[in-house]
C-alpha cells in the first residue's frame, strides 16, 4: 500500500484530466550591473547542517516588507570561483508587482516538526527509481548537504551548505558533487529486496553563487537571512542527466493535496536516497514550513510538487523551493524546531534562472 501511494504522488498512474494548474506569474528582471573583486575567503569552519535563529512563523510575519532598495541589495550576489577568486556583483530589478510582494498569504496553522510516531520517510532502494527521473535529480554535495540539478550544469542547493553567514565554510573552494550509483550487490537474498550498496560520482564546482541576503544578515540564520538560504552551483563539465526545471513557489492552499515532497542523503541513512511527502504547513512570503520527516543531510534538497502546465498542455514537475533544514527557533527561551523550505519567489526565480540561463529572455516563465 506504501508503494502505490507514492506511485500515485509521483504521478506514475496515467490520466487526462487536468487537476491543479501551474499559476500563471509575470517574472521580473533580476539584471547584473557591476561586478568588483573582493578579499579571498578563509575557508575555516565546517558547514552547519542545523541552523540557530531567534524568529520563528509569527516574527516572520511581523517583520517590516523590504523597500525596493533592501531587495537590490539582498539579491546581489557574491561568485565563489574554484580558484579561490571571489567577486561581488551589484543587481537591478526590473518590472517588479511590489503589491503582489506586500499581498501576504493566506493564514494556516502551524506545526512543530518532529518525526512523529512513524518514521514517515521512504529509502528508494533499486536501480530502476535511483537511476530514473525525478529520483536522479537528487545529488550529494561534499560538505554533507544534498542538492537538486536544475540545468545541464547546475545545482541548486542551501547558502548555509557552502557558507556560514561570515565566510565560506571548509571545502568549498574545493566542492565537489556527488552523483549516486548504485553498485551491483555483494549477496544475492530470496526476495531481492535488500537496499544494494552505493557509491558516488564526483564532479568538481566551478563556480558557487549566494545571494548578499543571506551573507549581509546572518551569523546564525536570523530573521532576514532565513528568506535567502539558497545557493547555485556551476560544475565544471556537465552531468548529462535530465534536470528539474524550476517553478515559483504557489501558495501552500494551491499545492495538490497540500503536499511537497523532496529526497535527499539523511545522515541517518548513510548511502541511500530518501524521499519523503507531507503536507505544507505555515507559510510567509519566503519561507514554507512543513512536517516532512527529515535529518541533518537532507538540507539543500529541491522541494517539488507536479502541477498541469496549461499553456504546454502537459504534466510537469518543478523545484518550487530549498529545504533549509531543522531550525531551531529560542521563542522566550523555550526552544522549539521547525522543519522550513525556502520558497521561490518571483525575483529569486528570476536570480537563479539567470545563474542558470546567462540570460533574461529564457527566464520568462516560471
Amino acid at each position: 500500500m506504501a508503494l502505490l501511494a507514492l506511485l500515485l504522488l509521483l504521478g506514475s498512474a496515467s490520466g487526462s484530466a487536468p487537476g491543479p494548474q501551474w499559476p500563471l506569474q509575470r517574472v521580473p528582471v533580476v539584471w547584473p550591473q557591476q561586478t568588483e573583486e573582493r578579499p579571498a575567503p578563509h575557508f575555516l569552519r565546517p558547514a552547519q547542517l542545523e541552523l540557530n535563529s531567534s524568529c520563528g512563523p509569527e516574527c516572520h510575519k511581523r517583520a517590516p516588507a523590504p523597500s525596493y532598495w533592501d531587495l537590490r541589495q539582498f539579491l546581489s550576489y557574491e561568485t565563489l570561483h574554484s580558484s579561490g577568486q571571489l567577486t561581488e556583483t551589484a543587481v537591478g530589478i526590473y518590472g517588479f508587482d511590489a503589491e503582489a510582494f506586500y499581498r501576504p498569504p493566506a493564514g494556516r496553522s502551524r506545526h512543530r516538526r518532529q518525526i512523529f510516531g512513524p518514521d514517515g520517510r521512504f529509502s528508494i532502494i533499486g536501480q530502476d527509481f535511483l537511476m530514473n527521473y525525478p529520483f536522479s535529480t537528487a545529488v550529494k554535495l561534499s560538505t554533507g548537504c544534498s542538492g537538486t540539478l536544475v540545468g545541464d550544469r547546475h545545482v541548486l542547493t542551501a547558502a548555509h551548505c557552502v557558507h556560514d553567514g561570515k565566510n565560506y565554510v571548509k571545502g568549498a573552494q574545493r566542492l565537489r558533487v556527488g552523483f549516486l550509483k548504485p553498485r551491483q550487490k555483494e549477496t544475492s537474498g530470496g526476495n531481492g529486496t535488500e537496499p544494494s550498496k552505493m557509491k558516488f560520482q564526483w564532479i568538481r564546482v566551478k563556480r558557487t553563487h549566494v545571494p548578499k541576503g543571506w551573507i549581509t544578515n546572518t551569523g546564525s540564520a536570523n530573521d532576514i537571512g532565513m528568506d535567502y538560504d539558497y545557493a547555485l552551483l556551476e560544475l565544471k563539465k556537465a552531468h548529462k542527466r535530465r534536470h528539474m526545471k524550476l517553478g515559483i513557489s504557489p501558495a501552500a492552499k494551491q499545492l495538490p493535496g497540500k503536499r511537497v515532497q523532496f529526497s535527499g542523503f539523511d545522515n541517518d541513512r548513510p548511502g541511500q536516497l530518501v524521499y519523503r511527502f507531507c503536507e505544507a504547513g505555515d507559510e510567509t512570503y519566503d519561507l514554507l514550513y512543513q512536517r516532512c520527516d527529515a535529518q541533518p543531510g537532507a538540507s539543500g534538497s529541491g522541494v517539488y510538487t507536479r502541477m498541469w502546465n496549461r499553456r504546454r498542455r502537459r504534466w510537469e514537475r518543478k523545484v518550487i523551493g530549498i529545504f533549509s533544514g531543522h531550525q531551531w527557533v529560542d521563542l522566550s527561551g523555550t526552544p522549539q524546531e521547525f522543519n522550513v523550505a525556502v520558497r521561490i519567489t518571483p525575483l529569486k526565480f528570476a536570480q537563479i534562472c539567470y545563474w542558470i540561463k546567462g540570460n533574461y529572455v529564457d527566464c520568462r516563465e516560471g
